[in-house]
């Protein structure tokens, strides 16, 4: 998942104005690019939360649903 896109044209491109010679601004930029991707691999969604949510509810629902039913055989 990437969580903001990086616009490596855009930095490539930067980084040239800057100085930079061409092969070594896109060697920086994929160097980011890769580092970010990696850094933000196992980051949780609002989706992965809420499935996760509903999931520990039902769990949750299903216990106090045993307990009450062994409860009314004692």
């Amino acid at each position: 998942m990437d969580v903001s896109p990086f616009d490596t044209l855009a930095a490539a491109r930067a980084l040239e104005a800057a100085g930079l010679p061409r092969a070594q601004a896109e060697a920086v930029t994929e160097t980011v690019r890769k580092a970010t991707k990696e850094q933000t691999a196992n980051l949780v969604t609002k989706a992965d939360l809420y499935r996760a949510l509903l999931i520990q509810g039902a769990g949750i629902i299903a216990a106090i649903g045993t307990f009450a039913g062994l409860s009314e055989l004692f």
